[in-house]
């Protein structure tokens, strides 16, 4: 497979097999991944990355993909839409009595179905090259690869203020998949950036996470404070969250590019168990094995019932006052853990 001529049309051939796979979009990258390495590294310097300590424990690997999976020549990009559904989120955030869940998880846990998918893709490599020395590998999101700066490169799109990746046709709702390949693919132009003068998704943040255009802090962000998080969230925070327990879309909802955005295909991420329509009050009276069952294959699933509670219980701190909540939010003083009760006497204070 050293023919240029060959490699050429065996790209041809894994984007439209990515195609028929289901996925939306594939690029090609090359394996120069250095020009971020100091913003990171300032990133990183700043405490930026909170508790995700395996952030800075693979600072270096990430920017080389051949150290990471030795033989790589090229990144296989993959991009699949996971929008469930047409809806206003907006709407949604001002229900306060209603959960909030961040859209990608309302779903099928993502990692299972681009693992998937990934694989089928590489089955078709692996068939049409048939060549023994060839080597893969995938990635969804559990290894330390740059996947947005990859998927830029490969013409997928660009970083958005917001850090997410922005394509101009369909926004930013969907999940990126990598393949790691020992063949000398050509690649893709580079995606332009096209957020101009907008900063939509910096004055709407509720916690004012994203401090700069493409610089997020982290540890202020919704997203990580109810999933990443593991420990106490932290008081400046608490009333800004409103009734989102599990992630935030906000910075995505607000976004021009998004109204090009598309209903996924994939059967996988449409809407589990109306996980749209749960009410905070049902949520927090869910035992362990009701939650359990209820998010088995959810990437909700991984929080845990301890957290999960506690996401809940600062949700119904943000509520109007009544005496129906506040009852509630009593009956599980005592059952609860150290961290949880923390968070119910908050809550219990709100309601005062």
């Amino acid at each position: 497979m050293n023919d240029k001529l060959k490699l050429h049309d065996l790209k041809k051939k894994i984007k439209l097999w990515g195609k028929d796979i289901g996925f939306n979009a594939i690029g090609i990258a090359d394996t120069d991944l250095g020009a971020q390495k100091k913003n990171y590294h300032a990133w990183l310097k700043n405490d930026f990355h909170g508790e995700m300590g395996f952030l800075e424990k693979h600072k270096e690997l990430k920017f080389y993909p051949k150290q990471l999976f030795q033989g790589t020549k090229t990144i296989i990009s993959c991009r699949l839409d996971y929008l469930p559904m047409q809806e206003n989120m907006l709407q949604a955030l001002r229900k306060k009595k209603q959960a909030y869940i961040s859209r990608y998880a309302l779903g099928r846990d993502y990692h299972k179905v681009l693992k998937k998918k990934l694989k089928q893709l590489c089955q078709k490599i692996e068939t049409e090259v048939n060549d023994p020395t060839l080597k893969m590998r995938i990635f969804t999101d559990s290894a330390p690869v740059l996947e947005v700066e990859i998927a830029n490169k490969s013409g997928l799109g660009w970083r958005g203020k917001h850090t997410l990746l922005l394509n101009r046709e369909h926004g930013s709702w969907f999940f990126l998949g990598e393949i790691y390949i020992s063949l000398n693919l050509p690649v893709d132009t580079p995606a332009s950036a096209h957020c101009g003068s907008c900063s939509a998704c910096i004055d709407i943040c509720p916690t004012k996470a994203i401090i700069a255009p493409y610089k997020l802090d982290a540890r202020r962000c919704i997203s990580y404070l109810t999933i990443e998080h593991k420990s106490s969230i932290p008081l400046e925070f608490r009333k800004a969250i409103g009734n989102r327990i599990y992630g935030c879309d906000d910075c995505q909802i607000i976004c021009p590019w998004n109204k090009y955005s598309q209903i996924t295909k994939e059967q996988d991420f449409h809407v589990r168990n109306n996980l749209h329509q749960l009410s905070l009050e049902e949520c927090f009276k869910m035992s362990e094995e009701e939650f359990k069952q209820l998010f088995a294959g959810s990437a909700i699933y991984r929080i845990g019932h301890e957290r999960w509670l506690r996401n809940v219980a600062v949700a119904l701190g943000n509520i109007p006052k009544s005496k129906t909540i506040l009852e509630l939010l009593k009956s599980r003083v005592t059952l609860s853990s150290t961290m949880v009760k923390e968070h119910i006497l908050w809550a219990i204070e709100q309601h005062k």
